[in-house]
Parts: C-alpha cells; structure tokens; sequence
C-alpha cells in the first residue's frame, strides 16, 4: 500500500533532507514483480485458503520488511490444525521450512530460478497457488477497494496506518461473522454492506 503523502527518495534520505512535509518519512521502499518500485507499508497475511477468506494473521510494516523475517510472527498465531503453508519466493527459506517443519507444518513456496522447474514439488504448488489466486488475490482488491485505498493510504505514520489496515480486517471479519449469525449467504454482499455501516 503506498504512503498518504509524497515519497522520500534515497537520495534525500541519505542527505536527511525532507524535500516536502507531505512525505511519510516512517515509510519504505520495495519493489512488486508486478508493479515495479513504490514507497509505503507492506501488508503481510496469513489466511485460511477457502471460498471465504479469514484472517489468521495479519501484521503491516514498512514496504522494505522482508516478508521471511516477518512470517515467524505470523505463524506463531496460526492454529494447530494448520497443516500446509503456502507462501511466494520471498518465504522460499530454509530457517521459515525449519520453523514450519517444528510444528508439523509443510511450507510450499515458490521457487527461483528458471522456469519450467522440474522438481517432485511443480504439480503441488501449482494446484496450492492456484488456490491462491481464488482467495487472497481477490480478497486484495475487494480490501483496497472497499477502503477506497487503490492509490494511497489516507493517513501518514506507521501506527496509524497499522491501526487503519488493520482495523479494516477486523470490521471484515465482523462482517463475516454478522453474516453467519444472520444466515446470510457468507461473503457475499460485503462491500455493500461495509459501505452502508
């Protein structure tokens, strides 16, 4: 999620210049194989992998946390019935396969190098990642769209943007649960229904 406010280039930064009062000078920087470099937070989330998305977990850091050194924080919330994690490259590592393996779990992650790969594990991730793309992709444009956060975060500073992130994946989870207990069909209507609240 890029940062309410203009961006803090390196070369400023370094300098310990503020260009603008506009930037968020708590935010970083990373960079998305699909949408190239942007300044921000970076929303890290375990998830159940279904029809409807749940929560699990969830944390927000600055967009330069490496996604491996935050997972641990992740998995320690994840329930015991947790069996398979899925994860991209970035969780592609031998200390988090460690972790995962120390509570009976399987860490199925992506791996580097060129493709086709052609180990025991192709068919696996494929069939996990594809889950993937039913559940937390849709799930992420559902969010910021609801949230109306497709460009940037309203607010500026890490606590706030963590409190309002956050805060939002709570109010879905209500919502879900509202839903269940009305028997309503759960999950669908939700950005309607976040709306009118």
């Amino acid at each position: 999620m890029k940062t309410g406010g203009g961006v803090w280039h390196k070369k400023h930064k370094e300098k310990g210049e503020i260009p603008h009062t506009s930037i968020d000078t708590e935010a970083g920087w990373s960079k998305s194989g699909w949408k190239g470099w942007w300044y921000g937070w970076k929303l890290h989330l375990a998830v159940a992998v279904g029809w409807v998305w749940i929560r699990l977990a969830a944390e927000l850091t600055t967009a330069n946390s490496a996604d491996n050194e935050v997972a641990p924080l992740l998995l320690n919330e994840l329930p015991s019935e947790v069996r398979y994690v899925l994860g991209d490259t970035h969780y592609n590592d031998p200390k988090l396969r460690d972790l995962c393996a120390q509570d009976g779990r399987e860490l199925v992650a992506t791996r580097r190098g060129p493709y086709p790969h052609r180990d025991g594990g192709v068919e696996v991730r494929r069939v996990f990642h594809k889950l993937r793309s039913q559940s937390i992709e849709p799930f992420n444009g559902l969010f910021k769209n609801v949230f109306e956060w497709r460009n940037q975060m309203p607010v500026k500073g890490l606590r706030k943007s963590q409190l309002l992130a956050l805060g939002a994946i709570f109010i879905y989870q209500l919502v879900l649960l509202y839903q269940h207990e009305q028997d309503l069909p759960v999950g669908n209507g939700i950005k309607a229904l976040l709306r009118a609240a």
